[in-house]
């Protein structure tokens, strides 16, 4: 299919990355493929802050409204981490303070809170205004999974147990991203706390039913209905409502988020190259029938990570297949879909490096800093 037939499709769903610090031609080429809406950034595309931004701007350069995201959370998820950008804590650390009344003399209830949440709108805006002034554009950020105490993958990613300051804090957060001109990722719907397992590795079960889960570790969702502007799902399976994995179920996003808790920004499938992304109904399925599945479900974008190593002849092949599957009616390009993706772009310009390092509200995020 030739890319005047795509156009006309105005649909382009899929996030892929690069092996590199600098784009090859095959990248070009790649980024340059009317199905593709994006990429993400890995640690292994980092050297310095120059040549981050002149690799933000070489990939524009192939096309202005590709959406560099990258995974930059804080803590142990945060991708750019020398030649000064600010190690953002965990946002266990935000839960710690809200937590922290004083003692004695200097106690005095509430005071936590309301310097925790001042704290995580430093947090974002620090966060998101040097990511910005690299030239990337999305972080999937704040987790609003709770902390249940027996996730390894979550753990210290989580603001804590109680739903109701991990929302609090979260918009807290996505405030500070806001004000560095970013948009924000809620994740992962409806919530990966509970389990133990790893979808990297593994395929988590959350067998409680759909009434427990909404009352507790969905609940930030709802109650961030006016600040979210994008959601990941998770890769799990909570049997009592659908035998296929969040990310894959259309009761999920469309019944569910879409439908119930009325939720209308961009929804992105977790990862496909995930062992929890590539088994649905039992099956291990390839990368372009997941995506199929994930768009199919609900999925606004769907993400393919690391594949890009080494030769990358497994992302030619997905973007084949994904070609192959749309000339086939096997997804179908959706026009909304597009119009979300394209509202994640930032509508302001950043401010350069140095400027940045002065401006008085940032040197004010930094000392608020937990």
């Amino acid at each position: 299919m030739n890319a005047q037939n795509h156009e006309s499709t105005a649909h382009a769903p899929l996030i892929i990355d690069i092996a590199g610090c600098q784009l090859t031609g095959a990248d070009r080429r790649r980024l340059a493929h009317p199905l593709v809406g994006g990429m993400i950034l890995f640690a292994r595309n980092w050297d310095s802050r120059q040549q981050l931004l002149q690799l933000c701007a070489d990939i524009k350069s192939v096309r202005p409204d590709l959406l560099i995201c990258v995974d930059h959370e804080g803590g142990r998820v945060q991708r750019f981490r020398t030649d000064g950008f600010t190690h953002i804590p965990p946002m266990r650390a935000f839960g710690e303070m809200w937590m922290d009344d004083g003692k004695g003399g200097k106690y005095r209830e509430g005071s936590g809170a309301m310097r925790a949440m001042d704290a995580a709108a430093a947090a974002g805006y620090v966060l998101g205004s040097e990511l910005r002034s690299c030239g990337v554009d999305f972080s999937f950020t704040p987790v609003l999974d709770l902390d249940w105490g027996g996730s390894g993958v979550i753990g210290d990613r989580s603001f804590g147990r109680d739903p109701r300051m991990v929302a609090v804090l979260a918009r807290s957060l996505m405030q500070g991203l806001l004000q560095s001109g970013m948009a924000n990722c809620g994740k992962h719907f409806p919530g990966h706390g509970f389990v133990k397992a790893d979808s990297h590795t593994d395929i988590p079960v959350d067998r409680r039913a759909l009434k427990a889960i909404l009352a507790d570790d969905a609940a930030p969702y709802p109650w961030l209905s006016t600040a979210l502007t994008a959601v990941m799902p998770a890769h799990v399976i909570y049997p009592r409502v659908d035998a296929r994995p969040a990310g894959f179920s259309s009761k999920w996003l469309q019944d569910i988020l879409r439908g119930q808790l009325r939720f209308d920004g961009a929804i992105f499938s977790d990862d496909l190259s995930m062992e929890g992304a590539r088994r649905i109904n039992a099956e291990v399925v390839s990368f372009a029938e997941a995506a199929c599945a994930a768009l199919n479900a609900g999925c606004d974008m769907a993400l393919l990570c690391n594949q890009s190593v080494g030769d990358g002849l497994i992302v030619d092949a997905f973007l084949a297949d994904m070609d192959a599957a749309l000339a086939a009616g096997r997804w179908q390009p959706d026009a909304n879909s597009e119009a979300r993706r394209v509202a994640l772009l930032p509508e302001t310009l950043p401010q350069p490096w140095d400027e940045l390092m002065v401006q008085p509200a940032y040197m004010h995020a930094l000392d608020l800093l937990p």
